[in-house]
């Protein structure tokens, strides 16, 4: 039987899609300012525009495939708490370590980022994100990895505001925050901590939502750091195409796979089409998956498990 999975209350849903349309063509605000529900219903109205390429890279995921099965092994979810400069507090990511852990072995490690209403919690609680790689790794179809999900919200408070707090310039900038502490506190803790291959080669990046962003801008902003980068459903605060691709000579190096998904029912598809269609523009090699959910957890746990499938194979 299927368990319950929990939903953020519809006024938040709302507010999550329609708000960050707005985010993305609204002038500035004054620090306080805030979309309005009105706002948001009104930018969740906008009409998705399909492109001939816009459509599936992949079937949708096997029925099941984020369920708790029989005999598969269970890896395990820790908390990991590290001291931020940019915050000045002690802060916490969840780390899933997969069935079988030991630190005579080394793993690969890929960091997973939420949305812009969501925590450290919401890829295991939400997406279900650590049974999806347990069932994916029990089959042989991934390999072995950490997966670390922290707070990308990089203040000193940052507990997740009420709905109507969401989308006030302080609580957007404490996401774009989160790039310095990531890079200079996060990961060396974790390499720090864990039997990790500290290398650019085994270190991956994805997202949902305003984590999708984070994902693109920082994974894409650090190619000599992260060499597998996924952006699920990526929201505004992504930067513009052209200036997180500004040309064939703009990274030393290119991702290993540079994934991007979105659903063909979501109103924030123009974010990441925008970049599908820098990326071909450039003739830079990615994966654009088109799935038919809209702006929810069952787009981001189909592509989760398609870009498992794919992350860290040499």
């Amino acid at each position: 039987m299927k368990k319950a999975i929990p939903k953020p209350p519809a006024a938040v849903r709302l507010l999550l899609c329609g708000a960050l349309l707005a985010c993305g063509n609204a002038p500035a605000q004054d620090d306080g300012a805030r979309i309005t529900p009105e706002q948001a219903r009104a930018n969740l109205s906008r009409a998705v525009v399909l492109a001939a390429d816009d459509k599936r890279a992949f079937p949708a995921a096997p029925a099941g495939f984020a369920d708790t099965l029989p005999g598969v092994a269970q890896g395990r979810v820790e908390e990991f708490g590290y001291e931020s400069p940019v915050t000045g507090t002690r802060r916490k990511a969840s780390v899933y370590l997969p069935a079988g852990y030991t630190p005579e072995r080394r793993y690969p490690v890929l960091y997973l980022l939420h949305g812009i209403a969501g925590n450290q919690d919401e890829w295991r609680g939400y997406v279900r994100a650590n049974t999806i790689l347990d069932n994916l790794i029990a089959g042989g179809k991934a390999p072995p990895m950490i997966v670390v999900m922290p707070n990308g919200r990089a203040l000193a408070d940052d507990r997740p505001p009420p709905a109507e707090g969401l989308f006030t310039p302080g609580h957007v900038e404490g996401f774009a925050k989160f790039e310095r502490e990531l890079l200079g506190t996060l990961i060396p803790a974790v390499d720090g901590r864990y039997a990790t291959v500290a290398e650019r080669d085994m270190r991956g990046i994805a997202g949902l939502s305003m984590g999708g962003g984070q994902a693109l801008n920082i994974g894409l902003g650090h190619p000599d750091t992260f060499g597998w980068i996924a952006g699920f459903s990526a929201a505004p605060n992504t930067r513009p195409a052209a200036e997180l691709l500004p040309g064939p000579g703009q990274a030393s190096r290119q991702p290993r796979l540079l994934y991007l998904s979105c659903g063909d029912k979501d109103g924030l598809i123009n974010v990441s089409q925008a970049v599908h269609r820098r990326l071909k523009q450039l003739d830079m090699p990615h994966v654009w998956n088109v799935d038919g959910y809209g702006h929810d957890r069952e787009s981001w746990a189909d592509n989760l498990y398609h870009f498992a499938r794919l992350v860290f194979r040499r």
